[in-house]
C-alpha cells in the first residue's frame, strides 16, 4: 500500500549552497568579448570579423549545451566514484516520473532484486503523485531533481529562469519525499553555461549518465537493453524512463519489459544497483560537502570533486 505525506508538510532543508567557479570555457569566453572590445574601439572597420568571431564563440557554447555528457560548462558527474565502483556497484537512475502506471512497477522490480534507484522527478508530478514519490523513498530509493516542468526550451533560460524552475521543483519535491534532492538533470540533458552557477547557488551537484537506452523513444527492448549492457561496468550511471516510456508493439511500456532482464543480467555479472547519494556518501545527516572544496579529505569530497 502506498503511504501519502500530508500536503501541508513543511518542505525538508535543502543542500547548502557552495562557492562557484567558472569552467575555463567560461573565462575563455570573457577573454574573446574583451579583446573584441578592444579590436572594434581601436579598429572599428573590423567589426565583421569581432561579430564573426563572436558569433563563433556563442555557436561553441550552444553545442556545448546540446552534448548531455559535456563538461565543457561545468562539473558533469557522468560515473560513480572509484569506491563505488571498486564495490561492484552502477547507478540506476529512471527520469520524468512519477507515474502511476510504470513507477510503483518499476519499484516492485527493483525490490526482486534488492536493487535501490534514483528517481529523477519533474516537479509538477511530483505534487500530483505525492504518495508515489513517498513510497520511493519509502522503499530505499532516492528521489532527485528533474526540474518543476521539463520545459525542452530549458538549455534556452537565463539564469533567474532556470533558478525559479529548479527551486520550485527543489521545494515540491521536498515536501513530497520529506527529504530534498541532492542531485539535477536537466531536461533532455540540455544546458547553457549559467546552469553551473545555478547549481552552486542551490548546492546541487549535476548528474548526467554513462549510457542510455533511449527507452523513452524506442519501441524495442531488445535494443534498449543491448545499448544499456553494451561494455557495463562497475561505476556506470544508466538511463531509464519511468515517466513518459516508448511502448512495445502490444502496448507494454518498454521499461518495464527491459527492467526484469536487465537486473537478472546485473545479478549474473555480480553488479548491484545502489542510489546516488549512497554511492557519493551523501547519505548521512547534514549538508552535501563542497564540490570545490579540496581533495583527500573524506570520500564524499573526493568523489564530488574527481571530474571537475
Amino acid at each position: 500500500m502506498l503511504t501519502t505525506r500530508s500536503e501541508s508538510a513543511p518542505a525538508a532543508e535543502g543542500p547548502t549552497p557552495y562557492p562557484w567557479r567558472p569552467a575555463p570555457a567560461l573565462w575563455a569566453t570573457l577573454g574573446v568579448h574583451g579583446a573584441a572590445l578592444a579590436l572594434l574601439a581601436a579598429l572599428p572597420a573590423f567589426w565583421p570579423w569581432v561579430l564573426a568571431v563572436l558569433l563563433a564563440n556563442h555557436v561553441s557554447l550552444g553545442i556545448a549545451g546540446l552534448w548531455p555528457r559535456s563538461r565543457i560548462l561545468g562539473p558533469n558527474r557522468q560515473r560513480l566514484p572509484a569506491v563505488a565502483a571498486g564495490r561492484g556497484a552502477i547507478a540506476l537512475t529512471f527520469d520524468d516520473g512519477p507515474d502511476p502506471a510504470v513507477t510503483t512497477e518499476v519499484l516492485d522490480a527493483l525490490d526482486a532484486y534488492g536493487a535501490k534507484a534514483s528517481f529523477f522527478c519533474i516537479g509538477e508530478r511530483a505534487a500530483a503523485h505525492p504518495d508515489l514519490v513517498s513510497e520511493i523513498i519509502r522503499r530505499g530509493h532516492s528521489v532527485e531533481n528533474h526540474s518543476q516542468r521539463h520545459p525542452y526550451s530549458f538549455a534556452c533560460f537565463g539564469p533567474g529562469r532556470l533558478r525559479r524552475e529548479i527551486d520550485a521543483a527543489q521545494q515540491t519535491i521536498a515536501r513530497a519525499a520529506g527529504r530534498a534532492p541532492r542531485f539535477f538533470r536537466a531536461p533532455a540533458g540540455l544546458r547553457n553555461p549559467f546552469l553551473d552557477r545555478v547549481m552552486a547557488q542551490t548546492g546541487l551537484y549535476y548528474m548526467s549518465w554513462t549510457r542510455r537506452g533511449f527507452d523513452a523513444v524506442r519501441g524495442d527492448p531488445e535494443g534498449v537493453l543491448a545499448r544499456l549492457t553494451h561494455r557495463l561496468a562497475p561505476g556506470d550511471v544508466l538511463l531509464l524512463h519511468d515517466g513518459t516510456p516508448a511502448k512495445t508493439p502490444d502496448g507494454r511500456p518498454v521499461v518495464l519489459a527491459v527492467l526484469p532482464e536487465l537486473l537478472a543480467l546485473l545479478k549474473a555479472r555480480g553488479l548491484v544497483s545502489i542510489s546516488l547519494p549512497e554511492a557519493f556518501g551523501l547519505n548521512g545527516p547534514g549538508a552535501p560537502p563542497s564540490p570545490r572544496s579540496a581533495q583527500g579529505q573524506t570520500p564524499s569530497r573526493s568523489a564530488l570533486t574527481a571530474d571537475e
